[in-house]
């Protein structure tokens, strides 16, 4: 089985967690929890991957965007992505095709390393609000090429003295014993119709098994 150890897991999402604790980030970040197989406790994993809850960036500095622009060919630094965040990591700055800042795309260049399997997937909602949202979307149109795993694990959320990580979370995922249901009990509980296990559990093994590498996506509502 290609992918990386349990170990490594582990420690590729220790350090973005610490990231995320003490280093800027281009927007507020509200969650960020582990979901599939890091979780189910399979070892090697095969790919790590991880939700993140962003919030949007309400001020910052506009007065940045056109040194930004003239800099980086990129527009929005101080209105979609913090210039505080673009002066101090530049190299992590990306933009959409439009050349717009993409904070998506930032966060995914800032939290990952190029040659490890971790996907990011980076949404405005909460993930438990998301599992639901995407389900519900796919019982509407009957694709479920984007429905999450549910099965999961919260590492770090904001509290109200600024965010604070899991306190047994990453010994859990360390050492695989997340009490987890198999993934189509997982459904059923989330009221998935018999007829649409099949399909659904489908497309979740396949979205594991599409990328190599880091990547980035995002689901922004």
């Amino acid at each position: 089985m290609e992918g990386i150890s349990r170990e490594t897991a582990v420690e590729t999402i220790e350090r973005i967690v610490s990231a995320i604790e003490s280093d800027p980030m281009p927007v507020p970040v509200s969650e960020l929890w582990a979901y599939g197989d890091v979780v189910v406790g399979l070892d090697p994993v095969p790919r790590v991957e991880l939700y993140l809850s962003k919030d949007l960036l309400f001020k910052d500095n506009p007065a940045a965007e056109p040194a930004f622009e003239e800099s980086h060919g990129i527009a929005g630094v101080g209105k979609t992505v913090a210039a505080d965040w673009a002066r101090r990591f530049p190299q992590h700055l990306r933009g959409t095709d439009a050349g717009h800042a993409d904070p998506v795309r930032c966060l995914g260049a800032q939290l990952l390393a190029p040659d490890q399997p971790v996907h990011l997937e980076v949404g405005n909602a909460s993930f438990e609000n998301s599992v639901r949202q995407r389900l519900g979307r796919a019982r509407e149109s009957g694709d479920w090429e984007r429905v999450l795993d549910p099965r999961a694990a919260c590492l770090w959320a904001t509290t109200e003295d600024g965010g604070q990580r899991s306190p047994d979370a990453l010994e859990r995922l360390r050492t695989g014993s997340v009490a987890v249901p198999t993934l189509a009990r997982s459904l059923r509980m989330l009221d998935v119709e018999e007829t649409a296990i099949d399909a659904a559990t489908s497309a979740i093994g396949r979205s594991r098994d599409a990328g190599s590498g880091a990547s980035v996506s995002g689901d922004i509502v």
